[in-house]
């Protein structure tokens, strides 16, 4: 093959992606991502765009590069997102695609994620598998040694888990993705891996796992290896390569000395031109450019070397990341260098894996000289005294990195050639991590080398609130004993500076001196002075502390001369692998073991530490209804592994296709006079400006609708909200739109407005409330007044401050709309209502719903976001298509979504309570405030959802008033558990607050306070509930029990007295939700060779809608056979949603549509069962045995109608309860703040599960995802309500690293229950709430903190109450611990002394 290939002319950019040739040539725009070229230049559509930032894995492939002179290849998991497939010249990029496909053969990551119930709404799982594959291949890579053992790889289990760190999922909480990767480690027991669907509990082996070989990744196609040999004798003739484009396009040049020529040409435009080597700065800084022109610098030579010698390594500038890791611990490890291996370690914390491979050590160095990036590689390199190399046009400087940082910004004309690490190789190197003391006469200097970091993530993937490393020689005073600093070097960054800095005040102030707690103290006081972030740090006096804190860490053992020789292991004082920026060495000296063992583990991905412990899964299989009950595979979760699963943006383009993107309002409430494109981007073809005056004659404005009334598609002629959207700019590219819509310039004036309502405040002093309905709102419950006069204690106007959260399903809001004959619009919108979208399309455009035809296959992942806030992207898609008489496809970018999609209403809750002293409460009043943004949406229906989780607990006499507030921020809508994760939360606040009071444990007060089944019968009486069915007193009997949890208390109490710095918490938690039925349609048709195609209202998001229905459709029709001979389940298909072919499908919402779909399948099963027993029982008579492929031939040929549809209506029984409980454990770092989840337990009542592994999926993934919302996922807007934690650099859901470690789910088999669908239970969104156990464990695990004097609040007269915001991030832990904790710890020694 190699040989008939003709050679590509030198101006030809070629590659292969799974294994096909391709080429680029003029005309191709030299900014295109690899990303954009698969999904729009090849069939390949796994790769996903999830951010664009290189934030999500999403967009995860393998990429490949072979060296012709060793006859090697090389492969690395990249971000295709960020890479520009013009510098992918004899590179092979796999997709997951490549790997296999269900026709051919899956491959075993494929079938593995499938098995391990791995994949949910499956956005994400493509490039979830492509990290693992770059896990194997870089193993397999490195291994030597005997090969693993058969069906296992050379990945321990612990990088198996490590491999998808980078990788974010909204749907499965990670416990059974890591599961799936550690299916493939050598080390692994399988008997611990989770529930799956190829062995059952205590019969685990290979055998029955998909089979894995050594060197089925990645094979580099031979005709690409043959262009490559060819091309290097070419290569040495040539000068700089003008690639892929015209003669300006793309340019790499050979030397520095081509480099400067080419910036020198009078053609060159400064401007006009991007100097790159990876990219991965376009993933921090998302450019509104277009770019004539890029410089590719990886071919220069000089940017690629790494020499060593006396002084240090010297690293060329071009350098990944990846690769200096390596490099420095295998430097390292050869002359003993403890430095090197640190500064690897601390640096495998730097972003993710995927992005290091391409990002390279100059252009962090750069970004941060330039950009003002927090760079930690910067931080660290000037600990250690790094110095650069720099060219300029009058030759080359050598500065130290403190130098360079400092130097005016660099640009184009400064080329970062090398950085210079020097080595640290002395007869005595120590760390100051452990205690052990120093003895004997010996005055020889010790080196220290420390790096820190405090960050959202334990494991990377996060920029650090600020990060650190210490340098010190010390030596011992004979005379006095004490430890003297002979030398130090402190370096701070990323805490709101321009770029790291030496703390040389500090520095100055202790070298020379013995070190003791005072002087200690006054170091700690003058670094105060110099860490001092810049105005409009979030968090600034937390990053100071943290300062404190980390110099605390370093030195603080001195004083004790607590210093421990490092030659035999590497210790990382940046941040234990377990912990969450927690210091390596523990202050205290003479307590605290249990932390010396945890702090003196490696960290990073050179770590044998585990971040999840071995986790329990119990479900109890019903085989009342097979195959209803089993826990079968998801439907189509190998289809979505592998790539072939069609999300609305993998739809090929149709012919002629526009993109479009939104223009949005960044002012919160203002006239907008015009918008207008930037007249500098004429390279950008638009193609139109869609705005208001567009809508045909007998449209109108109509952006959703619900049954509370419409919203405006565009806020034209006022503008209502920040984020409201304008217009939309349509253009010839996604690229092009997207551009074209951030540069649009919109002109906006005030004058007559009053304003904005930004607040729950300000609407209240304004009295800005919309109307709620009095039929949604409950009753209040008894004589509250009355009740208040019965209580030995009452608190009053208490209050709770709840904010916002985002969707962030993986799959941002998009839509495709495609003009059709007779004025009619075919729209395939990613939304759980496809209906309303069918709805309010034909309102705006005025036209018959007829005439609008909107398909859903699936979503990739909706939490409520793809409900109301759906509407308005397939309108305006439907709008511009019908404008422009093309094809017309939006997909939002994630900063774009995140902006004007709105997400949780933020709330504040006011309460008084009155109770008996032994913890019982007598009333509660509640006065709730609803921030609903600028339109109605669904928030009257909040209050409703809001009080009927609050009434959980039995409150006595219960009382509310509720005020839904009008304000001018993007709309909130329903989120996963709409006001019943806040209810249900307030509810616990409250009985905290009341344990506070009487100074008793929370938990006494819970169980004193759980409803009977009298009292529940009185809180909920439209769900009446018999003791049989209220399960929760017993599921509470039984956690406590499982889980040990008395014991486990009393452990903690031990620990808590005996750990100075870190302070656990245990806290149980209760949840009684109810949820709603809704009316819904099935439809079931049997074709002619006997296959089953079913359709129904309900949508499939990943919650496992599909395998309940197809499993249901299965059991319904086997029950013409009474001994179930007939498996028909994988005779069954259900296929998307389509407005014109099955009508009222309603929301896709409320945790209860699968069960209802599921339910009227069965109806329409039962209507096709009546119609064909009786042919069934005459075939018996006359021919004994009947098969269903006999009855149905029989049956098309004796006329019987084959397709039954079934409206399912719930009646009186749609509303019921559900319960669960969870006990959480967590540990807190008082000098950081970072909380770790240790272990949560949860016992949820599933009733008799649909399907058990779809239910575990649902618990755990609501669970993980109410984590986020309690413990990290901060929403920040600025002063006009703008979003400004807009991406995955500032937003942070949970990853893999943040879940409990211990992770044990019990989904509770509660038996028959005939009002409900085969005595089935919701679970989709009642777990979240139980997320609020993590809450408030990490309260119990302050208050503990709270109680040492050096830890008490300030402003508070009780350390045992405060509020602890939600969610609980690093910097409000560490406030409440106090952030001169450090300091008040250091004054009690020095006056005791």
């Amino acid at each position: 093959m190699a040989s008939s290939t003709p050679q590509p002319p030198p101006s030809a950019a070629v590659f292969a992606v799974n294994g096909q040739r391709f080429e680029l040539r003029g005309g191709d725009d030299p900014g295109a991502t690899l990303l954009d070229f698969i999904r729009t230049r090849t069939r390949f559509t796994g790769p996903k765009l999830g951010c664009g930032e290189g934030g999500c894995g999403a967009c995860v492939v393998l990429l490949s590069t072979y060296d012709a002179a060793a006859d090697q290849v090389s492969h690395a998991a990249v971000s295709s997102c960020l890479t520009l497939v013009h510098g992918l010249h004899h590179c092979a990029v796999t997709t997951t695609e490549g790997l296999g496909n269900s026709r051919d053969g899956l491959h075993a990551v494929h079938a593995r994620f499938a098995g391990f119930h791995a994949s949910q709404c499956g956005f994400c799982t493509p490039g979830m598998c492509m990290s693992l594959v770059a896990a194997l291949a870089g193993a397999e890579g490195k291994g030597s040694g005997p090969p693993p053992r058969e069906g296992f790889s050379r990945l321990t289990s612990a990088d198996a888990e490590r491999a998808v760190v980078g990788n974010l999922c909204r749907c499965t909480g990670y416990r059974p993705i890591a599961d799936a990767c550690k299916s493939f480690a050598a080390d692994v027991d399988l008997e611990d891996l989770g529930l799956n669907s190829f062995w059952k509990k205590g019969d685990a082996h290979v055998d029955k796992l998909p089979p894995y070989k050594e060197g089925s990744i990645g094979a580099f196609p031979e005709f690409l290896k043959a262009e490559i040999r060819a091309s290097l004798r070419i290569d040495k003739c040539m000068s700089a390569r003008v690639m892929a484009g015209s003669e300006s396009s793309w340019h790499r040049p050979r030397s520095v000395e081509e480099y400067y020529r080419l910036i020198a040409s009078d053609s060159f435009d400064g401007s006009g031109t991007k100097v790159v080597v990876g990219n991965t700065s376009s993933g921090v800084y998302r450019e509104a450019e277009v770019y004539d022109r890029y410089i590719d610098l990886r071919d220069i030579p000089e940017l690629n070397s790494v020499s060593k010698d006396s002084e240090g390594v010297q690293i060329g500038a071009a350098t990944s990341i990846s690769l200096v890791i390596e490099i420095l611990r295998r430097e390292g490890d050869d002359c003993k260098d403890v430095i090197f291996g640190k500064i690897a370690d601390h640096m495998e914390k730097v972003s993710s894996h995927y992005v290091r491979n391409t990002a390279t050590l100059g252009g962090n160095l750069v970004m941060a000289q330039r950009d003002e990036f927090p760079s930690d590689i910067a931080t660290i390199l000037l600990a250690a005294g790094s110095s650069v190399c720099i060219q300029v046009s009058s030759g080359k400087l050598n500065v130290t990195l403190d130098e360079f940082l400092e130097m005016p910004p660099c640009d184009y004309k400064a080329l970062l050639l090398s950085i210079s690490v020097p080595h640290c190789t002395p007869d005595n190197v120590s760390s100051s991590a452990g205690a052990v003391n120093m003895t004997g006469d010996k005055t020889e200097s010790s080196l220290l080398f420390e790096t820190y970091r405090a960050a959202p993530r334990p494991l990377g993937n996060a920029v650090a609130y600020l990060n650190c490393a210490f340098f010190a020689q010390i030596s011992s005073d004979e005379s006095s004993g004490s430890l003297i600093l002979e030398k130090l070097h402190l370096a701070f960054g990323a805490f709101g500076t321009r770029h790291a800095i030496r703390a040389r005040d500090v520095e100055k102030y202790l070298v020379g001196k013995p070190i003791s707690a005072s002087v200690l103290l006054e170091a700690c006081n003058v670094l105060k002075k110099i860490i001092v972030p810049k105005e409009g740090t979030t968090h600034s006096a937390y990053r100071s502390s943290l300062a404190v804190a980390f110099l605390f860490t370093f030195l603080y053992p001195m004083t004790k001369r607590n210093v421990k020789p490092a030659r035999s292991a590497r210790l990382n004082g940046h941040a234990a692998s377990d912990t969450n920026g927690n210091p390596n060495c523990p202050p205290s000296a003479d307590i605290d073991l249990s932390l010396k063992e945890t702090n003196s583990v490696e960290s990073g991905l050179h770590s044998n530490d585990h971040i999840l412990e071995s986790c329990k899964q119990i479900v109890e299989i019903s085989k009342d209804y097979l195959p209803v009950g089993i826990p079968a595979k998801k439907v189509g979760a190998e289809l979505q592994a592998s790539g072939e699963a069609v999300y609305v943006d993998d739809i090929p383009s149709p012919e002629g296709c526009l993109y479009g993107a939104f223009v949005y309002s960044t002012k919160p409430l203002a006239h907008v006079n015009s918008i207008e494109l930037d007249p500098s981007l004429e390279q950008v073809k638009t193609v139109a400006v869609i705005t208001v005056k567009d809508i045909p004659e007998g449209g109108g404005n109509f952006g959703a609708n619900t049954i509370f009334g419409p919203e405006p598609l565009f806020g034209d002629p006022l503008t209502q909200c920040a984020g409201e959207p304008l217009g939309i700019v349509v253009a010839e590219t996604r690229n092009f739109a997207n551009i074209a819509a951030k540069r649009a310039v919109v002109n906006y004036s005030t004058e007559t407005l009053d304003s904005p309502v930004l607040s729950i405040e300000e609407a209240v002093r304004r009295c800005s409330y919309f109307e709620t309905p009095p039929f949604l709102l409950p009753q209040n419950i008894g004589d509250f007044s009355k009740e208040m006069e019965e209580a030995d204690q009452k608190i009053y106007s208490a209050e709770v401050k709840l904010n916002s959260q985002y969707y962030f399903y993986m799959e941002t809001q998009t839509a495709l709309a495609i003009p059709d004959e007779d004025n009619c619009m075919v729209v395939y919108s990613s939304s759980q209502c496809p209906e309303a979208a069918q709805n309010n399309i034909a309102r705006c455009l005025g036209l018959p719903c007829h005439n609008v035809r909107v398909i859903t296959r699936r979503v990739g992942g909706g939490f409520g976001g793809k409900a109301v806030r759906s509407l308005p992207v397939a309108t305006a898609c439907a709008l511009a298509a019908f404008k422009l008489h093309r094809p017309v496809r939006m997909y939002l970018d994630r900063k774009t979504d995140m902006i004007m999609t709105g997400g949780r209403h933020p709330m504040k809750i006011c309460y008084s309570i009155g109770f008996k002293s032994d913890g019982k409460v007598t009333g509660l009043h509640v006065d709730l405030f609803i921030n609903a943004g600028m339109t109605m949406d669904v928030s009257p229906i909040i209050p409703h959802n809001f009080i009927e989780a609050l009434k959980k607990y039995n409150w006595g006499a219960f009382s509310y008033d509720a005020k839904i507030c009008k304000t001018n921020i993007s709309t909130r809508s329903a989120m996963r558990g709409p006001g019943e994760v806040q209810g249900s939360y307030v509810a616990e606040a409250i009985i905290e607050h009341v344990a506070s009071v009487l100074s008793t444990d929370a938990n006494l007060v819970r169980q004193r306070n759980i409803h009977t089944v009298e009292s529940l019968a009185l809180f909920h009486s439209e769900c009446l509930e018999n003791a049989l069915g209220y399960t929760l007193p017993s599921i509470c009997n039984q956690l406590t029990a499982s889980a040990n949890y008395q014991y486990r208390s009393e452990i903690i109490q031990t620990f808590n007295k005996t750990s100075q710095w870190k302070k656990r918490g245990l806290s149980f938690v209760p949840i009684v939700h109810k949820v709603l039925s809704r009316p819904t349609p099935g439809k079931v048709s049997i074709l002619n060779d006997g296959s089953i195609v079913v359709e129904v209202g309900g949508i499939e998001l990943g919650q496992g809608l599909w395998t309940k229905v197809k499993q249901m459709a299965a059991f319904g029709l086997g029950q013409l056979w009474a001994d179930r001979s007939q498996d028909l389940l994988e005779r069954v298909r259900v296929i998307q949603a389509d407005t014109l072919s099955v009508v009222q499908g309603g929301w896709t919402t409320g945790s209860t549509t699968s069960e209802c779909s599921c339910e009227a399948v069965r109806l329409a099963c039962n209507i096709m069962v009546d119609r064909l027993k009786s042919l069934k029982e005459q075939l018996q008579e006359k021919h004994g045995k009947v098969s269903w492929d006999g009855l149905i031939s029989q049956a098309k040929m004796a006329g019987v109608d084959l397709s039954a549809r079934e409206y399912y209506i719930p009646g009186a029984s749609g509303s019921y309860l559900n319960y669960g409980a969870a006990a959480s454990e967590v540990e807190i770092d008082l000098l950081t703040g970072a909380t770790t989840v240790l272990r949560s337990d949860l016992i949820y009542d599933c009733g008799q599960s649909l399907n058990p592994a779809v239910d575990m999926g649902q618990v755990e993934g609501a669970f993980v995802q109410g984590i986020g919302y309690f413990m990290s996922e901060e929403y920040v807007t600025n002063t006009d309500g703008l979003v400004v934690s807009d991406g995955t650099w500032t937003y942070k859901i949970p990853t893999v690293d943040t879940i409990p470690k211990q992770f044990n789910v019990e989904l509770r088999n509660s038996g028959f229950h005939k009002k409900r669908v085969l005595s089935s239970k919701a679970s989709g969104e009642p777990p979240l709430l139980l997320a609020a156990s993590v809450h408030c464990a990490t309260r119990d695990a302050i208050a503990a903190a709270r109680k040492e004097l050096h830890c008490c609040g300030s402003g508070s007269s009780s350390p045992s109450f405060f509020e602890l915001e939600v969610p609980a991030i690093m910097p409000v832990v560490k406030e409440l611990c106090g952030l001169d904790n450090v300091e008040k710890y250091l004054e009690t020694l020095v006056g005791s002394k």
